[in-house]
């Protein structure tokens, strides 16, 4: 997939496809959202940076009234596309940086393997802890990232997951599904 993205962009080290890849914080928050469908059935759900749009779909399978995708890749839409109507459901999508904007009106907000890297990790936190704050369920799905935050999150449950050694230096991951707490971010760092 990486080659291929390369010479469809016409640039040699193209950013990692991410839309191409079931990452592991997704497949513990696909998970948790199959077992426990109550998190989203009948609710507006946004899955952001949602790659593959693996935990989009799983919401709309559990029951989600509404589900939008969001992620910057310009690739991601059309692999949310196809990966929608494989799974017989209709996905929103939403193809520019959430992040810049307040969040949205939404019941539950998902956000799966965003704590990768330190830029992403210090806009991500304040922005969910405004959409806890408007009273937005935030669900989080990471295998222990190096910028997840160490305090603040409430772990709901945790699972082993495959993954691919191509991405991972293991091939089971165990990733943990938290919900951020409600509190105010101004006074904290991120490790």
């Amino acid at each position: 997939m990486w080659r291929a993205t390369e010479a469809v962009l016409g640039i040699a080290g193209a950013p990692i496809p991410f839309w191409a890849f079931a990452w592991a914080g997704g497949l513990g928050l696909a998970r948790f959202v199959q077992e426990h469908p109550d998190e989203v059935d009948g609710r507006r759900v946004l899955d952001l940076a949602t790659g593959s749009g693996l935990v989009a779909i799983a919401a709309m399978l559990a029951g989600a009234s509404v589900v939008t995708a969001a992620d910057i890749d310009p690739f991601a839409e059309a692999a949310v596309a196809l990966n929608a109507r494989a799974n017989g459901v209709r996905i929103a999508f939403v193809g520019r940086d959430l992040l810049d904007d307040e969040p949205p009106d939404v019941d539950v907000l998902l956000a799966a393997d965003t704590w990768y890297e330190r830029p992403l990790a210090e806009r991500m936190l304040p922005w969910l802890d405004a959409a806890v704050r408007r009273g937005t369920r935030v669900l989080v799905g990471d295998p222990g990232r190096r910028h997840l935050p160490m305090s603040g999150l409430v772990a709901l449950a945790s699972y082993e997951v495959q993954t691919t050694t191509r991405l991972e230096a293991q091939a089971v991951l165990r990733t943990t599904v938290f919900t951020l707490a409600g509190h105010s971010m101004h006074a904290r760092r991120i490790p």
